[in-house]
């Protein structure tokens, strides 16, 4: 797939604050994704990570703060309009069961179709050779994304991580430059996500996207990203590089209530439930 021309720009979130029925989900929170980087979002259950990312994809608007691509602000745009700039993202539930993986890519292509319903329906020449250039298209995404031997099954018949891949695939068919991944590897076995992150290095290599991820699976981070924000409690306490962080006082007391990395290895457990592989020795 020919990704969009030039390099993809910086992603800008400064002092966004969002505040639900007075709890503040997110307090102050500033970061950057530089152009063609991949950027994790990580703390523990309730840092405020799902949050952030819904308010980068339209989903929320904050209180105060704002978010920019490039020159654009995109905070008090509607998703759609946040997806037809260039930001696609995806969902930690997979919430397609429906259709062959080729019906599924192809909505992702719907934002980019210039036919509507009526020149579809009268298969106007250039209305079908649209529909046959965007198809080809998404067949190029299968094949980048490992799904090209599954591109007319039908979904439901796919086994889990694969499933999990045609979230990935639809979102790129919308092509964006910048790609926003929520728990990509959520519920997978080893095996998957060793080949999920063998995935999104190939595509990023391939697009010259940028790539902003929020993940438990601290193995699939320490391998992905290039910078780390932490969050916990709605409040940014670090950001570094991959080792950087995972080496930061503050982070180890975020995990695991511990003041030293002898006390995290002590330890061995994770303050809260879904967090894992925190020394980055994980398998993907």
């Amino acid at each position: 797939m020919t990704p969009r021309p030039g390099t993809p720009p910086p992603l800008r979130v400064r002092n966004v604050t969002v505040r639900f029925a007075g709890l503040t989900a997110l307090d102050d929170v500033s970061l950057t994704v530089a152009p063609g980087t991949a950027h994790a979002v990580i703390g523990p259950n309730g840092a405020g990570k799902s949050t952030c990312f819904n308010v980068l994809s339209g989903l929320y608007r904050p209180a105060s703060g704002t978010v920019r691509l490039g020159d654009r602000e995109l905070t008090r745009l509607a998703p759609h309009r946040i997806a037809a700039l260039g930001v696609a993202r995806t969902f930690q539930n997979i919430v397609t069961t429906r259709g062959t993986v080729a019906d599924n890519l192809m909505l992702g292509r719907h934002a980019l179709t210039r036919a509507g319903f009526a020149a579809g329906a009268l298969r106007l020449p250039w209305a079908v050779r649209e529909q046959r250039e965007h198809l080809a298209k998404a067949r190029e995404i299968a094949e980048l994304t490992g799904l090209g031997a599954h591109f007319d099954t039908p979904v439901a018949l796919l086994p889990y991580g694969d499933r999990k891949r045609v979230e990935l695939a639809r979102a790129l068919c919308a092509e964006p430059r910048v790609l926003l991944l929520d728990e990509p590897v959520a519920g997978m076995n080893p095996a998957e996500r060793l080949r999920t992150a063998e995935t999104v290095r190939a595509v990023r290599a391939e697009l010259g996207l940028s790539v902003v991820l929020v993940e438990h699976d601290m193995g699939l981070v320490m391998r992905l990203a290039d910078e780390v924000t932490v969050l916990d409690f709605g409040r940014r306490i670090a950001h570094g590089t991959p080792d950087e962080v995972r080496r930061d006082p503050e982070v180890l007391r975020a995990y695991l209530g511990t003041e030293s990395t002898e006390s995290t290895e002590s330890t061995g457990t994770a303050r809260t439930a879904g967090t894992t592989g925190t020394t980055g020795e994980d398998t993907a």
